[in-house]
């Protein structure tokens, strides 16, 4: 079966780094064009656009805050005029923030967590959805992750927002499916990436974390970028309003595996 995003246009925020950019990458090796969101730092944005053009791909970067209403507006008119009408969009942005029990944590930082994951899902969703349903046709996915699902102690903001960004995908799939758009959402488990290096470089800290995971291993950035690739390709055509978990069994309560 070939995955074929042929004359496919592609906007991955957070494109630049970590699963964003495999999304970017997976994305690209299929036939899509694809714009590469990132927030400040533009080196990580030009080495994802090498490694895609080197690969024969078709990427463009483009700067902006999705927290940032007016920025995400100017990101896609941008995206019009030097791709075109967005048939994809990926909300891969994401902070987790500084760990904090919820009673220490100070209510900025709170607010700038669900700024960014929530909000900035919202806006881009609100901008790529208006233009999917007047052409009745698109895919919009929305990075979550486990913690949508499980608490996770210190991090009351990222599981807040993760968990509202499981909802807000699946209203949106209610109300854009009648005009021929799907709406889903992806949960990454634990995947070796660079921010999370400190847990997995360390041998004392990575034992307790593969005893969380079922099939006893961290997930790779490709396994991640290969099924968002599937997800929003014809194949998965009949996914809408529902997450996809990819967590090598972490939300199966590995605990349990010996008794309650």
């Amino acid at each position: 079966m070939k995955i074929a995003l042929d004359g496919k246009i592609a906007l991955v925020t957070g494109g630049s780094t970590g699963i964003g950019r495999g999304i970017a990458e997976s994305l690209a090796a299929s036939g899509a064009s694809v714009a590469i969101g990132y927030l400040s730092d533009r080196a990580p944005a030009d080495a994802t656009l090498a490694a895609i053009a080197a690969a024969g791909g078709r990427a463009i970067a483009l700067k902006g805050d999705v927290a940032d209403e007016a920025a995400v507006r100017a990101m896609f008119e941008q995206l019009d005029a030097l791709l075109g009408p967005i048939d994809i969009l990926v909300n891969c942005a994401g902070i987790d923030g500084r760990a904090a029990l919820s009673w220490e944590a100070e209510p900025a930082a709170w607010k700038n967590v669900v700024a960014v994951n929530l909000f900035g899902s919202f806006h881009c969703a609100h901008q790529a959805l208006a233009r999917m349903t007047a052409r009745r046709r698109g895919v919009v996915l929305n990075i979550t992750s486990v913690h949508e699902t499980i608490a996770w102690s210190g991090y009351s903001a990222y599981t807040a927002s993760k968990a509202a960004v499981s909802m807000l995908t699946k209203t949106l799939a209610q109300e854009s499916a009648p005009f021929g758009v799907r709406v889903l959402a992806l949960a990454p488990g634990a995947i070796q990436t660079a921010i999370n290096q400190a847990v997995w470089s360390d041998p004392a800290a990575l034992p307790d974390l593969l005893q969380k995971i079922p099939l006893g291993r961290m997930g790779q950035v490709k396994e991640i970028a290969d099924l968002v690739t599937v997800l929003v390709s014809d194949v998965g055509s009949y996914v809408t309003g529902t997450t996809v978990f990819a967590d090598g069994g972490m939300t199966d309560y590995p605990d349990f595996a010996h008794g309650g």
